[in-house]
């Protein structure tokens, strides 16, 4: 059974991360230009000029944040931020969105069209100070995650239904290959949104429009579901002290004003006691 984590409603909430030294939840507002928080001494938040979405954990007090124009070194004591590399400053159509530490201490990092133009957005590693494309021609990059027996990347393009995977070369955690379907979802009509994996290799796929994460095996059987107070689930993450708590973003994007009267949890940020067992997050290396 999930309940509301933080009231404070999103128009497009992304991007949760557990800090596993601070113990505390991060997560984005896209539209609405801000990081948020909440721990044991109450909320907080972070606005910006620009949409940001996604973020690693550098160290105790500072994190690598994906935005519109570039990967960031965040300060989290003073707000400062500082460039690593730019990522397509140059093209006001797109943003960042989805993205996740792999455990090389690298970070990948989706784009998109603002508007989810068709194809406008692509996939990204960093490593080392390199940005390299992975994937190109995406519509809306999703599902970034990784097994934890380091063999496997997770990503999908929501408009397709299906969720992708590919296998990582064991000493650099660069992909070797082409990536296969790992799970297809058109004929139950269910869109892949962000994702998850837990400890024992199975994926949490939150499922936009459902107003849930599901669970899959390592071979992409289904076992079980979450549910939330939402329609638009965006993106689950594992927290709490022993990685049991499964966070949940949601979001208001695309609902009208009598579908949030009626349920007016959508865009608020859940958590579900004792749903499983995650992985820590990887450590951002700079």
């Amino acid at each position: 059974m999930s309940t509301v984590f933080d009231d404070r409603p999103c128009e497009l909430g992304e991007g949760p991360l557990w800090h596993p030294e601070r113990q505390q939840l991060f997560w984005f507002d896209i539209i609405g230009k801000r990081l948020m928080t909440r721990d044991g001494q109450g909320s907080n938040s972070w606005a910006f000029g620009e949409h940001v979405s996604a973020a690693g954990w550098v160290d105790r007090d500072r994190l690598f944040l994906a935005s519109e124009s570039g990967l960031w070194r965040f300060d989290l004591t003073t707000a400062d931020r500082s460039l690593i590399v730019p990522l397509e400053p140059d093209n006001p159509v797109t943003r960042s969105n989805d993205g996740r530490a792999d455990p090389w201490g690298g970070f990948w990092i989706g784009t998109m069209g603002k508007q989810a133009e068709p194809a406008a957005g692509s996939i990204y590693r960093f490593w080392k100070g390199e940005l390299r494309r992975l994937v190109a021609d995406v519509t809306i990059s999703n599902a970034i995650c990784f097994g934890p027996d380091r063999s496997v990347a997770y990503f999908c393009d929501t408009v397709t239904g299906q969720v992708r995977c590919w296998k990582l070369n064991a000493e650099t955690g660069w992909p070797e290959g082409y990536h296969s379907v790992f799970l297809d979802l058109r004929d139950e009509g269910l869109n892949p949104d962000g994702a998850v994996v837990d400890a024992a290799g199975n994926i949490w796929i939150a499922q936009w429009g459902a107003s849930r994460v599901a669970c899959y095996t390592p071979d992409g059987q289904f076992l079980s579901a979450v549910s939330f107070d939402a329609a638009h689930t965006s993106c689950p993450a594992f927290g709490g002290s022993d990685l049991s708590t499964l966070f949940c973003t949601t979001a208001r994007q695309g609902l009208s004003a009598d579908e949030i009267e009626a349920q007016p949890n959508n865009g608020m940020t859940f958590a579900a006691l004792n749903a499983g067992r995650g992985q820590a997050e990887h450590k951002v290396i700079l």
